[in-house]
């Protein structure tokens, strides 16, 4: 036995027990007659005493440990004088007796330590490492416990937990599909699957009404904080249900998911269309922690001479509560932050509300005081505040002044941690038309259905009409992040072909591509719809971080390689022989 205890354990209760611990070296402090270490694993840090006095060669043992040696000691549990109230075992210490190593250590390349100086790459290639760190490990522990309270709720719902296949058929939507070569089949490719999508669905037609499974997925896309190759989705789908039931099931799990990780009793779960949220936050994830919603100033601010008014197509504003103290700098430094490339805006006009009455904008020239109190009154601006107006064309501007609100709640401290506001967006257009490629995308899937008021106008051939279709689809927002989303499926093939054929499909296409999904529809297909949670991004959320890499085990970088074991790399001549393949690399 290399332990009795673990270094978590021991309390002032346990003082005078004979106790042996197992761990790694954080740190030794000598003293010249006594020396202090801190012993760690997972479940905490408990203090060793060595004393010169009572065993000098013990003691000098002691001195040689380096950080991160793996060790045994056995000794007695006596309470500290000096205590440390920010440690569990901080009441007490192990006045050591017997010391052996299990195992040296070379010195790490960074701290293992809460506050680490270790970069990304050098904390990922040495990963390992990296896990030994506490806040690491909690997160990790934390994505545990949360799966595990996904598992009781569903099971408790009488969900089923099905496994589907990770080597599947290559599909045209979405990302990219990672591929797999195919050895008995030269030539041909599986892919990895982006979501168990169709696969759910066939289990409603198999009849097994309540299906789930926390499944990896794969998209070959462009990478940052909140993406991975490879993530986690809580995938669920049900049979016979409307949209009402799936929102009342997984805003229940939700709750029960805050409540036993968190202790948080979550507050209403407010409902809002596609097309309010792209209207009062231009974003279809808003962030509703705070306030700030846009108001449309194009009726007040036209015909009045100023060019960048009169020809833009939008004139919108905020109203930045209490910020009429902003400098000229300030505002100066805000209009540079939104022309940024990422935001790419031509220019931002302010107005400030004087706490006097008074009101001062950058477009005094051309506006009167009385004009800009028309428009305060729009914004609902009062003495103190701070009026924010961006203008130029619809959709561009408005997601451009959704950046810009976001900035300032930051900037205004209103995103709050251990603040959550969840938020359902309903009813997204079922379609979305790209100028590039001249066609129609879906906006979520193509097995999505669309509302049943909507399925005539399917027939039209006016792209305003098409684009027009909504979807009844659902999202699932919290604290500006897209946590989850789904949507009642079509289960009817003349109207999945309906859909494929606005999408572009070709009949032979959609039978080649999904003829299986097709022909299952002909026998006896229920309703149903579903939703999938990205787990690791719930995680990150739920802990008020922003990356969902702190919450997986193994994540790849930015290149969406795996530093610690060199991955991707290339395969042997005989492994390439075997799969019938060559490989020429494009310069």
């Amino acid at each position: 036995m290399y332990r009795t205890h673990t270094c978590g354990d021991l309390r002032i209760a346990d003082v005078s027990k004979t106790v042996k611990l197992s761990g790694w070296v954080q740190t030794t402090r000598d003293f010249g007659a006594m020396t202090f270490l801190d012993l760690r694993d997972r479940y905490g840090i408990t203090q060793l005493v060595f004393s010169m006095e009572e065993n000098a060669g013990l003691c000098e043992q002691a001195r040689k440990l380096g950080r991160e040696f793996v060790i045994e000691i056995e000794g007695t549990v006596r309470e500290r004088s000096n205590k440390n109230p920010n440690r569990a075992t901080g009441d007490i210490e192990i006045v050591t007796q017997s010391l052996r190593v299990l195992n040296s250590s070379k010195v790490p390349p960074f701290t293992i330590e809460d506050e680490t100086d270790g970069g990304d790459d050098l904390r990922m290639k040495y990963r390992y490492l990296d896990l030994r760190r506490s806040p690491v490990q909690n997160n990790l522990i934390f994505r545990s416990k949360l799966a595990l309270e996904v598992r009781k709720f569903l099971s408790d719902q009488n969900f089923i937990e099905v496994e589907t296949p990770f080597l599947i058929k290559s599909t045209p939507e979405g990302a990219r599909d990672f591929v797999v070569p195919s050895r008995m089949n030269p030539g041909q490719f599986y892919a990895l699957p982006q979501s168990p999508q169709t696969f759910k669905q066939i289990l409603m037609v198999a009849g097994f009404d309540r299906y789930f499974q926390i499944v990896k997925c794969f998209r070959d896309e462009d990478l940052r904080a909140d993406r991975q190759p490879e993530f986690t989705q809580i995938d669920c789908e049900m049979a016979f249900v409307t949209r009402e039931d799936i929102l009342n099931t997984f805003e229940a799990l939700t709750r029960h998911l805050f409540l036993h990780t968190l202790g948080l009793e979550l507050g209403d779960f407010p409902r809002m269309s596609y097309d309010d949220a792209m209207r009062l936050y231009g974003s279809d994830k808003p962030d509703l922690r705070f306030g700030m919603p846009f108001a449309d100033l194009t009726d007040l601010t036209k015909g009045k001479g100023f060019v960048v008014f009169d020809s833009a197509e939008l004139v919108v504003g905020i109203n930045a509560t209490g910020q009429a103290d902003y400098t000229r700098k300030q505002v100066d430094e805000l209009t540079e932050w939104v022309k940024r490339p990422q935001i790419g805006a031509k220019g931002l006009v302010y107005v400030r509300y004087n706490t006097d009455g008074t009101l001062k904008s950058s477009v005094d020239k051309f506006f009167s005081e009385d004009q800009l109190r028309d428009w305060a009154k729009h914004l609902d601006a009062k003495p103190g505040d701070l009026m924010l107006i961006m203008a130029g064309e619809e959709e561009k501007t408005r997601k451009q002044l959704g950046e810009l609100r976001l900035e300032m709640g930051r900037r205004m401290g209103l995103m709050k941690a251990g603040d959550f506001k969840p938020l359902w967006v309903l009813d997204f257009p079922l379609l979305e038309w790209d100028e590039d490629t001249e066609r129609f995308y879906a906006m979520h899937h193509p097995f999505t259905s669309p509302k049943p008021d909507d399925v005539a106008k399917m027939a039209s051939n006016d792209r305003d009409v098409l684009k027009g279709l909504r979807a009844d689809a659902y999202d699932l927002v919290l604290n500006g992040v897209e946590i989850g989303g789904g949507s009642i499926r079509i289960f009817d093939r003349d109207l999945q072909m309906k859909n494929f054929s606005l999408l572009g499909f070709s009949d032979e296409e959609a039978e080649a591509q999904f003829g299986f999904l097709l022909g299952a529809f002909e026998f006896g297909a229920p309703p149903h719809g579903g939703i999938a949670f990205g787990f690791d991004r719930l995680c990150s959320v739920m802990n008020g971080q922003n990356s969902i890499r702190d919450f997986i085990a193994f994540p790849k970088n930015n290149q969406g390689r795996d530093m610690m074991i060199d991955a991707p790399s290339g395969i042997a001549d005989a492994q390439l022989k075997e799969l019938n393949l060559a490989v020429t690399v494009k310069p």
